[in-house]
C-alpha cells in the first residue's frame, strides 16, 4: 500500500472510532464531504499540513498515528528529561515519610533552593530550556527530601518551595512535550501546595496542569478545570489582591486554549473578554508566579487563537500591531511565541517568504524555542514540503536547526 492509501486508511479508521459521519469531520477541517471521501479512498493526497494537523486534532489522535511512516515528522528529542525523569523516580521524600530522623543529616539550604528556583524560572522565561532541564534534577532532589529533613517551623516554607519547583518542572516538561511527565509533576505541585496551605499555589498549579491535559488532548477535562478553579478563586477574600488577578486572568487564558482545542470558538471568545476584563482590573502587564499575565499577554492569546481558528487575517492585524516590549525584561519567550503564531497566520495565507523571514526572526530571539515547538516545527516541515527555494533561500538551513529536516 503507498503512503497516499495508507494515510487513507488511518483517517478513514480514526473517524469511524470517533462515530463522525464524513459529512461532519469534513466540516469540522473546513473540507468538502468530496474531498474527504477522495482521501480516505487514497485517490486524493491531504495537501496541506495544517489541515493534517486539523484532522488529528479532531480525531484525538497524534499525526503519526495518521501518516505513514516515511512522510512523519520527527519529533525532537529534549535530552535533559532523562535527568528529571530519573530525580523524580527517586522519591527522594519517601524515607522521612517512613521514619522521621531519615534524612535529618542534610539539612536542605532553603535559601539557596529558592535562588535556584528563581533562577531557573528566569532562564525558562528567557527560552533557555537547554539550561533549565540542567538545572531541574538537583533542585527536585533538595526539595524531596526538604520535606522531611528540614526544622518542623520550617516546613511550610519547603513545600511552597515544593510547590513551586514542581511548577517549573510542570512548564518545561509541557513546552518541550513530554506531557505525560509533566501530569506526574504538576499532581505533586498540588499536593505541596496543600500541604504548604497555600489556596493560590494550588490555582497555580491548575492552571500549569490545564496546558498539560491540553497536551494529552483532553481539552475538555482542561477546561472544566479551570474554570472551576477561576470560579473558586473569584469567590475567595483575596480576589481583588493583584496576584490572585493574574492567576485567575491566567486560567480563563488557558481555558481560551483548551476551547479552541476543542474548536469551540463561541467559548473561546467568551473565556478571552474574561481574561481581558480581568487585565483591565490589573492595569498592567504583570509577572505573578511567572504567568506574564496582563493586558500584552490577552492580545498574544488573541493572536493564537485566531491562528487555531483559521482567522488569519484577524491574526496578522493584531499580532502586527502589538508592541511586545511592554512585557517585562526577558520574557523572550512570550515575545517569541507572536512571531511563532504570525508565521502560521503566513503560512495559512500562502505567504511562505514572510512565514520565513518571521520565523527567522524568531529563532534570533528564541533559537530553542524555535527547535521544542511542536506547532513551529509542523509549520516548518509543511513549508519545506511546498517550498520555493527562489523566495525561501534561508528555508532550508532554519528547517535544519530546528532538527526537522
Amino acid at each position: 500500500m503507498d503512503a497516499r492509501a495508507e494515510i487513507g486508511c488511518r483517517v478513514a479508521h480514526a473517524r469511524r472510532r470517533r462515530g463522525l459521519s464524513q459529512a461532519v469531520l469534513a466540516e469540522l477541517v473546513g473540507r468538502s464531504e468530496s474531498w474527504l471521501s477522495q482521501v480516505e479512498r487514497g485517490l486524493r493526497a491531504i495537501d496541506s499540513h495544517s489541515v493534517l494537523i486539523r484532522l488529528a486534532e479532531v480525531l484525538g489522535v497524534e499525526i503519526g498515528q495518521l501518516t505513514a511512516q516515511e512522510v512523519g515528522a520527527e519529533t525532537v528529542k529534549y535530552e535533559p528529561v532523562a535527568g528529571i525523569r530519573e530525580a523524580m523516580a527517586r522519591y527522594g521524600a519517601l524515607p522521612g515519610v517512613i521514619n522521621a530522623r531519615a534524612n535529618r543529616d542534610r539539612p536542605p539550604n532553603l535559601r539557596w533552593s529558592d535562588h535556584e528556583m528563581r533562577r531557573v524560572n528566569n532562564l525558562y522565561q528567557a527560552a533557555r530550556y537547554d539550561e533549565v532541564g540542567r538545572l531541574l534534577p538537583g533542585l527536585i532532589d533538595v526539595v524531596e527530601q526538604a520535606r522531611f529533613s528540614c526544622a518542623r517551623a520550617e516546613r511550610r516554607t519547603a513545600d511552597t518551595l515544593r510547590a513551586l519547583i514542581y511548577h517549573s518542572v510542570t512548564m518545561t516538561l509541557s513546552r518541550v512535550g513530554d506531557a505525560e511527565l509533566a501530569w506526574m509533576a504538576a499532581d505533586r505541585s498540588i499536593a505541596a501546595a496543600e500541604a504548604a496551605e497555600r489556596p493560590l499555589l494550588g490555582a497555580v498549579s491548575a492552571y500549569r496542569l490545564g496546558y498539560v491535559l491540553i497536551r494529552l488532548k483532553q481539552a475538555a477535562n482542561a477546561e472544566d478545570l479551570l474554570m472551576r478553579t477561576a470560579d473558586a478563586l473569584a469567590a475567595t477574600t483575596r480576589r481583588g489582591r493583584p496576584p490572585a488577578l493574574s492567576v485567575r486572568g491566567g486560567l480563563y487564558l488557558a481555558a481560551t486554549t483548551a476551547a479552541a482545542a476543542r474548536f469551540d470558538r463561541a467559548g473561546a471568545d467568551r473565556h478571552l473578554a474574561m481574561a481581558r476584563e480581568v487585565a483591565g482590573q490589573v492595569g498592567a502587564d504583570r509577572n505573578d508566579f511567572w504567568s506574564a499575565f496582563g493586558p500584552t499577554n490577552v492580545v498574544i492569546h488573541e493572536v493564537s487563537i485566531a491562528v487555531a481558528f483559521g482567522d488569519a487575517k484577524l491574526a496578522m492585524r493584531r499580532g502586527e500591531a502589538l508592541d511586545a516590549d511592554r512585557l517585562g525584561a526577558g520574557l523572550h519567550g512570550r515575545r517569541t511565541q507572536v512571531l511563532l503564531d504570525l508565521a502560521r497566520a503566513y503560512a495559512q495565507q500562502r505567504k511562505d517568504a514572510a512565514a520565513v523571514n518571521t520565523l527567522l526572526r524568531a529563532e534570533r530571539v528564541s533559537p530553542e524555542l524555535v527547535r521544542y515547538d511542536q506547532r513551529t516545527n509542523e509549520l516548518l516541515t509543511e513549508l519545506v514540503r511546498r517550498e520555493h527555494r527562489a523566495s525561501t533561500p534561508d528555508l532550508r538551513g532554519l528547517a535544519r536547526r530546528a532538527g526537522v529536516i
